[in-house]
C-alpha cells in the first residue's frame, strides 16, 4: 500500500499528530510519501526517515497511489484536489483546522482511519468539480475546483452587472458585488455564507448565487449541472476577479468565461460512521438547543 501526506504546514503543536500518523502507517508496513516542504519543517526520527519519500508535485503522484491524506482544513484539502487532478487517488482529510465540512475526520480519530484505510473498511463519497473555460489562460493547469467559481468586483469598485446565461439562453443580469456557481460539495461554503442552498453531494447541479445583490427579489437558483453557465460582465472599473476554490485572479472585465461539470471527479474518504447528515448536525448544531 502507498500513501501520500499532503498539509500546507503545522505549527509545533501538530507536530505530534503527524508522528503518530506516520508511526501508524510504517506499523502496517506502508509506503509514505510526505510533502517536501512538510518534511523540511519537521526532523523526523531515524527510523521514520528511512521509510519516507517526498514529493513536491502532482506529477510524483503515480496512478499506483492508494490515498492522499490531507491535514489541515478545508482550505488544504482544496489544494490536495489540485495535486490528485484527474488521477483518480482517493482523499482522507483530518481536519487540523476549524469548521471542517470536507476535511471531517478529527486528529483523534487518526488511529481509526488508518486502520480503515489498510483494511478497506471506508466508504468513497464521489463529488463532482467545476471547470472554467475562458478566452485566456486561467489557473495554470488546473481550470478547475471543488467548490465554487466566482465572479467578484475588484477592491472598492461600484457593483458589476454580470449577464448570465445557461447553454447560451439569457437567464439574469446580476446587478451585485458577484455571482457564486457552487457544485453541492461548495454549497456548504461561501454559497451557503450568501444564503444559498444546501445540496446533497449527489444532487448533479449546480447553485448560482449573488453576493449582495442590488435587487432584493433576486435568489439564488439551483440549475441540471449538464448546463454550461456562462457571463458577460460590466462595471465602471476595467478589472474583475476570478476565484475558483480558494484561488484567485484579477483579469479584464472584457473577459470571456463559462463553467461546466468537470469531465472527471473526485473521491473522498468517509469512515463509515461520518454521514453527509451527521456532519450537518454536527458542523451546525442542528438539532441542539443551547437554551437548556
Amino acid at each position: 500500500m502507498k500513501v501520500a501526506i499532503y498539509s500546507r504546514g503545522l505549527d509545533f503543536e501538530q507536530e505530534n499528530p503527524l508522528l503518530v500518523l506516520m508511526e501508524e502507517l510504517v506499523r502496517y508496513d506502508t509506503a509514505v510519501l510526505v510533502f517536501q516542504p512538510l518534511l523540511q519543517q519537521f526532523s523526523l526520527p531515524a527510523h521514520l526517515q528511512e521509510k519516507v519519500t517526498p514529493f513536491a508535485a502532482s506529477a510524483d503522484l503515480g496512478a499506483n497511489t492508494d490515498c492522499l491524506i490531507s491535514l489541515g482544513g478545508d482550505g488544504t484539502l482544496l489544494d490536495a484536489v489540485a495535486l490528485v487532478r484527474d488521477k483518480n487517488i482517493p482523499i482522507l482529510g483530518i481536519n487540523f483546522g476549524r469548521l471542517g465540512f470536507l476535511a471531517s475526520i478529527s486528529k483523534d480519530e487518526l488511529s481509526s482511519a488508518v486502520d480503515s484505510l489498510v483494511n478497506h473498511t471506508f466508504l468513497l463519497d464521489k463529488r463532482t468539480l467545476i471547470h472554467l473555460d475562458s478566452n485566456e489562460k486561467l489557473f495554470g493547469e488546473t481550470p478547475f475546483g471543488l467548490n465554487e467559481f466566482a465572479i467578484h468586483k475588484r477592491d472598492t469598485a461600484p457593483m458589476v452587472k454580470i449577464h448570465t446565461y445557461l447553454n447560451g439562453e439569457f437567464l439574469n443580469t446580476y446587478w451585485a458585488d458577484g455571482l457564486i456557481v457552487s457544485t453541492p460539495t461548495g454549497s456548504t461554503g461561501y454559497n451557503m455564507s450568501c444564503n444559498g442552498p444546501i445540496l446533497f453531494p449527489e444532487s448533479a447541479s449546480f447553485v448560482i448565487t449573488p453576493v449582495a445583490p442590488h435587487n432584493l427579489n433576486v435568489r439564488s437558483i439551483i440549475v441540471p449541472d449538464n448546463n454550461i453557465v456562462s457571463f458577460e460582465v460590466e462595471g465602471r472599473g476595467d478589472q474583475i476577479i476570478c476565484a475558483l476554490d480558494a484561488r484567485r485572479e484579477i483579469v479584464s472585465k472584457n473577459i470571456q468565461l463559462a463553467v461546466r461539470r468537470e469531465k472527471f471527479g473526485i473521491n473522498l474518504v468517509r469512515l463509515n460512521e461520518n454521514s453527509f447528515l451527521s456532519t450537518l448536525r454536527t458542523k451546525l448544531t442542528w438539532g441542539l438547543d443551547k437554551r437548556n
